[in-house]
């Protein structure tokens, strides 16, 4: 249930909900510097990039199937090929995240743990199969979130993941919302008729550039989420 209190010149939004989805790169935490080594490494080895990719290069693919993206990068390339590099670049990936980690975006850390004491934690996002785990077990943030979803294990749209852990989990559409960055996020929430909080640091843009509810940093969601035990 959404309500809005009026303030002097704007809206804000309070969402009556006690379980909270969240998308992972661009609303939790900035992988880009980790997993960019990695793909250069294997791109270079096969010697298909002309030349290497900055973390910025990713900012228009973050949200996006791996697939999608790499078949972006190298025109051309077969659905094989791309297949075999996918199958390196996230072993890789798996593998290093758990070492190196990603970076948290401002106030995550203290938000969680202050939220995972009233609500219920969720995570849905497109990467691969073992990607929130990397994300959970460098953080150590296992203990605060009930369940996730990704692409990598189900090979479904985020759409259709979402709805499978609400369905897993038996959550109601009145008592969740999802939190993300891009329009994808956004989509996959509406198509599900869940709320959705936009995050405006993370590497996405709506198509209503005028979309509330949303934040400019991480912990301004306590803003818009009600204690669910009241």
């Amino acid at each position: 249930m959404i309500s809005c209190k009026l303030s002097i010149n704007h809206k804000i939004f309070i969402l009556n909900t006690k379980n909270l989805i969240f998308d992972l790169d661009g609303t939790l935490w900035d992988s880009r510097a980790t997993i960019i080594k990695i793909w250069n490494e294997v791109l270079g080895r096969h010697q298909l990039t002309q030349r290497e990719l900055k973390p910025e290069d990713m900012d228009q693919y973050m949200g996006l199937l791996a697939h999608d993206i790499i078949k972006d990068i190298i025109p051309g390339i077969s659905d094989l090929q791309a297949q075999e590099l996918l199958s390196e670049i996230v072993a890789e990936e798996n593998k290093i995240l758990h070492i190196q980690g990603g970076i948290l975006y401002e106030g995550v850390e203290e938000t969680l743990k202050s939220l995972a004491s009233d609500h219920s934690l969720f995570i849905v996002s497109n990467c691969q199969d073992g990607y929130i785990e990397s994300f959970l077990d460098y953080y150590q943030f296992n203990d605060l979130f009930v369940d996730f979803e990704s692409h990598g294990r189900t090979r479904k749209p985020k759409s259709e993941n979402i709805q499978l852990l609400m369905e897993r989990n038996q959550l109601s559409i009145e008592d969740s919302v999802y939190i993300g960055d891009t329009q994808t996020d956004y989509n996959s929430a509406t198509s599900n008729n869940l709320p959705f909080i936009f995050c405006k640091y993370g590497f996405g843009k709506l198509a209503d550039q005028l979309y509330e509810p949303s934040i400019l940093t991480f912990s301004d969601l306590r803003t818009h989420i009600s204690d669910s035990t009241k």
